[in-house]
């Protein structure tokens, strides 16, 4: 039994599944879990002490890569002052600064410690400003595991959603609209049958929870037109795209797209954190102005702008902020998408894929997919094989096929170079 089997079978003894994030227990893609033992730069080494190139990166976090010397100093320096004091710290200032800085949408934030937190928080903040119930989201979008959100489509048009996980009562998502992503029809048909009764509508812009879909321009744009004609609140979750596509995050992506382009509310972690617990939500003043103490809708964290979190996410956004970083970032990720799918084309294996900034997605299909029924249509088994064929060769991507990749600025053409020819060698076999 390898040293990784020995882990994984020890860890179910004591934690749920041997995991503490379902993901990454490999049911998807069968096959045992790496153990992380370190990391540095583009790769992290297992507990058998392998290495591989890691195209997850945290799950986006890590856009500087693993152990960046500025980020590190900052962590330590933070960590010798205190780790946490349940009081306000300049620290939290100054990265609610460097965020509103970048997103012109955002006057005001709100610092927490998880991108659930943000989603649910920001949530209960549409619904406190509007004084509606109803909200809106889309199949294949995630927004963390609040129970108003953990749901699927009905069976109709424009229907209500049904809880997706046990534990969530019916009556909880009774109030929760689940549509079809990018399609324009549904949405006006959902606006149409509830006038001025939605509170917020909350859209990844580009999906990264299954694989790496992008909300059409016409779709985005009817959208704000929606929104803004019924008092809806438009709310961007970040989570995965801010400041990882684009400095100024997906929102700044589509304002160069549709003339005057903002979203209402915007949902912030993983690089605001560079790999530290941390989360933000944030909107115009008018509407951070309900939250307590100044409002009536309540939000509180006892770790909410951790100092040494703080100091991690502030640097790591010093860093990203640099002229060129995401010119080079994308050249970058762009090269790996076509690496890949001229290897797959070598190979003669249907393959398509997209990027934007950091973020990439591939799928065995003939055309991007637009919705999550054609990405699940799409060749899971193909994607499974493809996945260990990469690991066997040192390259660890997403254990799944529906969730994006990720690119730092620590890989290097040669990283690049080497995926592309495991990859030419995996789907030739």
């Amino acid at each position: 039994m390898s040293t990784n089997e020995e882990l994984f079978a020890r860890a179910q003894r004591v934690i749920p599944g041997g995991v503490n994030s379902p993901v990454r227990a490999f049911r998807a893609v069968g096959g045992t879990p790496r153990f992380v033992a370190r990391a540095q730069g583009a790769y992290f080494w297992d507990a058998e002490g392998r290495r591989h190139i890691d195209y997850i990166g945290s799950w986006g976090p890590m856009i500087l890569g693993h152990g960046h010397p500025a980020v590190l100093e900052a962590v330590q320096k933070a960590a010798l002052d205190g780790f946490s004091f349940g009081a306000p710290t300049e620290r939290e200032i100054e990265l609610a600064e460097a965020i509103i800085a970048q997103v012109p949408s955002v006057e005001q934030v709100r610092l927490v410690s998880s991108g659930t937190e943000a989603g649910m928080s920001a949530l209960r903040l549409a619904r406190g400003a509007t004084g509606r119930s109803k909200i809106v989201k889309f199949e294949g979008c995630y927004h963390g595991h609040a129970d108003a959100l953990l749901v699927k489509a009905g069976s109709g048009l424009a229907t209500f959603g049904h809880p997706t996980s046990a534990g969530v009562p019916a009556e909880v998502v009774q109030h929760t609209l689940v549509l079809e992503y990018n399609n324009v029809a549904q949405l006006e048909a959902a606006f149409d049958a509830n006038p001025r009764e939605i509170a917020c509508v909350m859209i990844e812009p580009i999906a990264g929870n299954m694989n790496f879909v992008r909300a059409s321009v016409p779709f985005m744009k009817r959208l704000r037109e929606l929104c803004t004609q019924h008092g809806t609140l438009l709310v961007f979750d970040e989570v995965m795209t801010g400041f990882r596509v684009a400095l100024g995050s997906a929102q700044s992506v589509y304002a160069k797209l549709i003339p005057g382009f903002k979203p209402d509310m915007s949902v912030f972690g993983k690089v605001i954190g560079g790999g530290m617990p941390l989360a933000a939500f944030g909107a115009t003043k008018d509407v951070m102005s309900q939250l307590a103490p100044l409002g009536p809708v309540y939000q509180a964290g006892t770790l909410s702008g951790n100092p040494v979190a703080t100091a991690c996410g502030l640097a790591t956004l010093k860093e990203i902020s640099k002229p060129g970083f995401f010119e080079a970032l994308s050249k970058k990720t762009r090269s790996l998408v076509d690496g890949l799918l001229g290897a797959a084309k070598g190979a003669g294996v249907p393959m398509v894929g997209d990027s934007e900034g950091g973020m990439f997605g591939f799928f065995f299909a003939s055309e991007l997919p637009q919705n999550y029924g054609v990405v699940m249509a799409t060749d899971k088994e193909r994607f499974n094989r493809f996945f260990h064929g990469m690991l066997d060769r040192g390259v660890y991507l997403a254990p799944a096929l529906y969730e994006a990749g990720f690119v730092s600025a620590a890989h290097s053409e040669a990283d690049i170079a080497a995926t592309v020819e495991a990859a030419a060698a995996a789907l030739r076999a």
